[in-house]
C-alpha cells in the first residue's frame, strides 16, 4: 500500500486513543520514505493465557495497518516479563507464572497471530533473549535510570500505596523491563491499549537514558467483554477468543448487547468509522434490523478467523439451535449413574464441569439461565430423579450442551 505521507500518518492513527508525540511520527515516516528504511513497530503481549481474543485484535489490527505500508512489526512474546506478571490495573499484586506455563502459552500465540498479520512480514520475538542476559547488575544498572516516585505516578500504584497495600519490588521492575525491550529493539513506535500508557511512556524515557531516540507511543482503545462492561478477559469470562470454534464466536457475539453491538464494529472489524456511523442511522431509522447488523457482525468476525464458509455454517447452527430451538448436533454425552435418591440439579451442573462451584450453579438457577429438556428451571432446590425418562438435554447459559444419559 502506497500513500503520502499525510495520508499514512492519517490512516494510522485512526481510532488511536493517545499519540505521544504527532511530531515525532511525522518526522520519523518522513525519514522513513526518504531513506527506504522502514520504521520498527513494536507490541509485546505476556502470554498469562493461552488464548488470544477480540481485545487483543485492536492492537494486532493497528500493528497489521503499519504492516501494510511497509514498516516492520515486531510482535514482542514477553515470555521473561510473563514471570513478574503485569501489574496494570491491578488492585493487587499479580499472580507470577512459571516458565513452563508461559513456555506453553508462548507457543499458542504463535500459532494465533498470523490470523491477523502477515507471516512473512512479522518478526516474532521473545524478551527472554535480552533481558536474561542483563543478569543482577544490569538489572541494578537499569533500575539506577528511574525513580521511585516517578513509579508512584503511575495511578494503580498510586492507589494502592495511598489504600496501604501492598506493593512488591518486582512489581516495579516490570515496566522497566517492558521499557528495556524497546532499547533492545531499538523501537520507533510502541502500540498498547489505553492501560499500558504509563510502561510505554517508561519506555521513552529510559531509551532517552541509553542514548537512543524516544520511541512513539500509541494506544488504542480497549475492548469492552460480551457483558458490556469489564474489559475483555479471559479470567472474566467475558471474553471471544479468536481460536475459538466458529458456533462460539457466532454465538458471543450475538450475545452482546444492540448498543455494545457498534463498539465492535468500530474496533475489531475493517470498516471505517463513517461506514459504521451509515449502519448505526440505517438502524436507528428502521431500515435495517438491528438484528441483521448482529448477524453481519458476527459472521464478519468469524470469516476473519475460520473463513466464509465456517461463517456460513455458524449462521446455520445458530439458527438451528436459538431460533427454531433445536438441539445442536453432536453434542457431547454424560453418563451418570443415579442412586434411588434424587440428585440436586445444582450438584449435576459442577460435576458435568458447566459451572465451577455450587454457588455459580445456583446464581445460574436462579438468573434462568438453565433449561432441562428445553423448559426454564429457576429452582435452586430442583432435583433430577429415577423415572422412565433415561435421556435429557441439558442447557446452560447460551452455548453450553451436555446429553445427559441416566443409567
Amino acid at each position: 500500500m502506497t500513500m503520502s505521507t499525510g495520508d499514512a500518518l492519517a490512516y494510522l492513527t485512526k481510532g488511536a486513543v493517545n499519540l505521544v508525540d504527532e511530531a515525532l511520527l511525522l518526522k520519523k515516516l518522513q525519514r522513513a520514505e526518504k531513506s527506504g528504511e522502514p520504521l520498527v513497530i513494536k507490541a509485546g503481549f505476556d502470554p498469562s493465557a493461552p488464548d488470544l481474543h477480540l481485545g487483543h485484535t485492536v492492537v494486532l489490527r493497528k500493528m497489521k495497518h503499519f504492516q501494510d505500508l511497509g514498516h516492520t512489526v515486531v510482535f514482542v512474546i514477553g515470555d521473561f516479563t510473563g514471570m513478574i506478571g503485569d501489574p496494570t490495573g491491578k488492585k493487587s499484586t499479580r499472580p507470577q507464572l512459571t516458565r513452563e506455563q508461559v513456555a506453553e502459552n508462548a507457543q499458542t500465540y504463535r500459532r494465533q497471530v498470523f490470523k491477523i498479520l502477515d507471516r512473512e512480514a512479522t518478526s516474532i520475538r521473545f524478551n527472554s533473549e535480552w533481558l536474561s542476559q542483563l543478569g543482577a547488575e544490569g538489572f541494578i544498572r537499569l533500575a539506577g535510570k528511574y525513580t521511585v516516585a516517578r513509579m508512584l505516578e503511575r495511578d494503580d500504584f498510586k492507589k494502592r500505596f495511598h489504600g496501604q497495600l501492598p506493593i512488591h519490588i518486582h512489581e516495579f521492575l516490570y515496566p522497566l523491563a517492558q521499557a528495556y525491550d524497546s532499547v533492545a529493539l531499538k523501537a520507533d513506535v510502541e502500540l498498547g491499549g489505553t492501560d499500558q500508557l504509563f510502561n510505554l511512556l517508561v519506555g521513552r524515557d529510559i531509551m532517552r537514558e541509553y542514548g537512543l531516540e524516544e520511541q512513539v507511543v500509541l494506544t488504542v482503545p480497549l475492548l469492552e467483554g460480551t457483558d458490556g462492561v469489564e474489559k475483555m478477559s479471559k479470567s472474566l469470562g467475558n471474553y471471544i477468543g479468536i481460536n475459538e470454534a466458529p458456533e462460539d464466536i457466532y454465538g458471543k457475539v450475538m450475545s452482546i448487547s444492540d448498543a455494545m453491538m457498534w463498539r465492535y464494529y468500530l474496533l475489531t472489524t475493517d470498516l471505517a468509522p463513517s461506514e459504521v456511523d451509515d449502519l448505526k442511522a440505517k438502524v436507528a431509522s428502521g431500515a435495517l434490523h438491528p438484528m441483521k447488523a448482529k448477524r453481519d457482525l458476527a459472521a464478519t468476525l468469524v470469516s476473519y478467523y475460520h473463513g466464509a464458509g465456517a461463517a456460513e455454517g455458524a449462521a446455520e447452527h445458530f439458527d438451528r439451535v436459538f431460533s427454531k430451538r433445536e438441539d445442536p448436533e453432536g453434542m457431547e454425552e454424560a453418563r451418570i449413574a443415579l442412586a434411588p435418591e434424587a440428585l440436586p440439579l445444582y450438584k449435576l451442573l459442577v460435576e458435568l464441569g458447566l459451572c465451577s462451584s455450587g454457588n455459580e450453579a445456583r446464581r445460574l438457577l436462579e438468573q434462568g439461565g438453565v433449561t432441562l429438556d428445553g423448559e426454564k428451571v429457576t429452582d435452586t432446590k430442583a432435583l433430577l430423579s429415577r423415572n422412565a425418562k433415561a435421556c435429557y438435554v441439558l442447557r446452560v447459559g447460551k452455548l453450553k450442551y451436555r446429553k445427559v444419559i441416566v443409567e
